[in-house]
């Protein structure tokens, strides 16, 4: 089993330690939370962030919500709509909210808080469990490669989808893991994923953990792909609808065009709490507008050391700022999951409780 470097998320007591990944980089703190405001903040201003570390930090929020405030039926209810509003897109976030719901709600008050708590831990450790069977799984198609030629495996991915996205070893990431445990030699190709720069953290983690990668600038990946430079693309995902259309991190459907034209597998890796098969298609899911300042301001470190904001253009540029895209099923070849690699429209054979 992954064990990450450095927990995401942890539990103390009555408090919740998670790594404030807005720091990151270039520093590595935590951040102490003991009330629902402060759950709720962290996930909203993505100090805590990707879809299953978003849901594991929200059903740790309810649980300090009825510790602090109390376990009554209009505290409960607070919890999760105060938690359910801070992102959109992530379905992890309103799956983990479910879960928690019909956890607690049968239950009377004086008994919530010690539910919660454990209702919280297990969310946590099945995503830990998860992680390491999408590894399972998706090495399989890094083994196929390496069998067919010499060399490293060249692997394509988009954001950040390792270990510090969840509570293990990653979903995307977690075949790389897998494949680097197994003794096959990998180099991943990661995109900067502006305007959050979260392919920096993926870059991060892979110096971290001794894996060869390169760093691109986000336009570079088509022609990467054109010259058949990658082997392989793996991205993870934010919600995926019922026919196999995709949210992940903006840029995401530009490689998925990309990797089609240049005949490259196009693969997402997500577990099961991803699957939003209430969603028939991609026009049902919510994309997330963020705020224009993170277009128009970089973050960065300084000659000496200091971490400073810069403007990127001028006061009163106008910038949009979606924070996701939408791949059709047309363009994945396929999608891993704990249970196995299907096909986009053949998720339901792999999740029948799921799809009624």
């Amino acid at each position: 089993m992954f064990e990450q470097p450095i927990p995401t998320l942890r539990r103390d007591g009555e408090v919740v330690h998670v790594l404030d990944q807005t720091l990151l980089p270039f520093r590595t703190e935590t951040v102490a939370l003991r009330t629902l405001a402060e759950a709720a903040h962290a996930i909203r201003s993505m100090q805590v962030r990707g879809a299953p570390l978003i849901g594991a930090t929200a059903a740790f929020g309810v649980a300090l919500a009825l510790a602090d405030e109390g376990a009554d039926d209009a505290t409960l209810a607070h919890a999760l709509a105060t938690l359910g509003a801070t992102r959109p897109t992530a379905v992890n976030l309103h799956w983990a909210l479910e879960r928690m719901r019909l956890a607690l709600q049968p239950l009377q008050p004086a008994a919530r808080v010690r539910a919660a708590w454990a209702e919280a831990e297990a969310i946590r450790a099945d995503d830990t469990a998860t992680c390491d069977a999408i590894g399972r799984h998706g090495v399989r198609l890094i083994r196929e490669i390496a069998a067919r030629r010499p060399g490293p495996v060249r692997l394509m991915t988009h954001c950040n989808a390792g270990w510090l996205a969840t509570c293990g070893a990653g979903t995307a990431l977690a075949p790389v893991y897998a494949a680097q445990a197994e003794g096959i030699a990998v180099e991943v190709f990661v995109s900067e994923t502006r305007p959050r720069n979260q392919g920096l953290l993926t870059a991060w983690e892979l110096r971290a953990a001794g894996v060869p990668h390169i760093l691109i600038a986000d336009n570079a990946a088509g022609l990467l792909l054109m010259r058949h430079e990658v082997d392989l693309v793996i991205t993870g995902a934010d919600r995926i609808a019922a026919n196999g259309d995709t949210a992940n991190k903006v840029g995401t459907y530009l490689k998925a065009l990309a990797a089609r034209v240049a005949e490259v597998p196009f693969h997402i890796a997500a577990p099961h709490s991803t699957l939003d098969f209430a969603s028939a298609d991609g026009a049902a899911i919510p994309i997330e507008d963020r705020g224009a300042d993170e277009v128009l301001h970089v973050r960065g470190e300084a000659a000496d050391g200091a971490t400073a904001e810069l403007a990127l253009a001028p006061a009163g540029t106008r910038a949009a700022n979606p924070a996701f895209d939408l791949t059709p099923a047309a363009l994945i070849t396929g999608i891993v999951t704990e249970r196995g690699i299907a096909r986009p429209g053949e998720l339901a054979r792999l999740y029948p409780e799921q799809a009624r």
